[in-house]
C-alpha cells in the first residue's frame, strides 16, 4: 500500500466537490448556521470514489503505525465507509481466513433493550478497532460512538476523521480535545483550514460568502481564517 499522501487527499477532496459554499446559510446538526459545507456522501454513493478513499484511509493508518484488527463508521454517515474499509483491510491480512475478520456495523438508533452488543450492533466491533467519522464538527456523534464502544467493552485505539471542521464546541474544546478527553487518541485526514482556501480558488464564490465564513471561523473557529486577500 501506497504511503498516504496529503496533497492528494486534499485534491480528492477538492475534485469530488466534498467542500462548497452556500449563499444561504443552512443550519448544523449543532445548531449553527454556516455558509459553507463539507458533505462526503456523493463518494461514499459511488463504488469507484468509495474504493479509493478506503485506499486513502488504509494509507493513513499505515502511516500513523496502527494494526487495528477493526475499523468501525460511525453510524449512520460513515457506516459504508468502516464496512468497506474493514472489508479490504481483512482481504489484505496475512492471516486473512474463516472467522479471522468480524464485519462490524452500527445501528442508526439503538435498540432500548438488551446488551449492548444487541442494542448499539449489528455485528460487534471485536479486537483493537479504530473508529471512522467522516466529518467532525462538534463531534457529537463521535463522542456518542465512543462512549457505546466503551459500554460493550471494546479496545478503541484511535478515532479518525475525514475531514474536521476546526470548530470549537461551546464548552470551549475542540473536537480533538473532547475526543481525548476520553482516553481515545484522534486524527484528521484533512481539514477547513487548509481545504477552505483551496475550494474558494476553485469555486470563486461572492466575496461576501467568504467573508460571512471567514466571520464563522472568528466566532467559532479553532483559528481564524482569511479567504479574501
Amino acid at each position: 500500500m501506497a504511503k498516504f499522501n496529503q496533497e492528494k487527499f486534499n485534491q480528492f477532496v477538492l475534485e469530488n466537490k466534498v467542500v462548497g459554499f452556500f449563499e444561504e446559510p443552512i443550519i448544523l446538526k449543532s445548531g449553527r448556521p454556516s455558509h459553507w459545507y463539507v458533505n462526503w456522501r456523493n463518494v461514499a454513493e459511488d463504488i469507484f470514489l468509495l474504493d479509493k478513499l478506503v485506499d486513502h484511509v488504509i494509507a493513513f493508518v499505515e502511516d500513523l503505525g496502527f494494526q487495528p484488527d477493526c475499523f468501525y463508521g460511525v453510524p449512520e454517515g460513515a457506516t459504508k465507509l468502516g464496512i468497506i474499509t474493514q472489508y479490504k483491510w481483512a482481504k489484505k491480512s496475512p492471516n486473512y481466513g474463516l472467522e479471522s475478520h468480524v464485519l462490524p456495523m452500527g445501528r442508526g438508533k439503538p435498540k432500548d433493550h438488551g446488551e449492548p452488543k444487541d442494542r448499539f450492533f449489528l455485528g460487534q466491533p471485536k479486537g483493537k478497532t479504530v473508529i471512522l467519522e467522516d466529518v467532525t464538527a462538534t463531534g457529537s456523534s463521535l463522542l456518542e460512538t465512543i462512549d457505546n464502544l466503551t459500554q460493550a467493552k471494546i479496545q478503541i485505539i484511535a478515532a479518525i476523521g475525514l475531514t474536521n471542521r476546526m470548530e470549537l464546541r461551546d464548552d470551549g474544546k475542540s473536537v480533538k480535545e473532547a475526543v481525548e478527553a476520553k482516553g481515545v487518541p484522534y486524527f484528521q485526514m484533512s481539514n477547513a483550514l487548509e481545504l477552505l482556501p483551496l475550494t474558494y480558488q476553485r469555486l470563486m464564490p461572492k466575496e461576501e460568502i467568504a467573508k460571512k465564513v471567514e466571520e464563522e471561523f472568528e466566532k467559532y473557529g479553532v483559528e481564524k481564517l482569511k479567504l479574501v486577500r
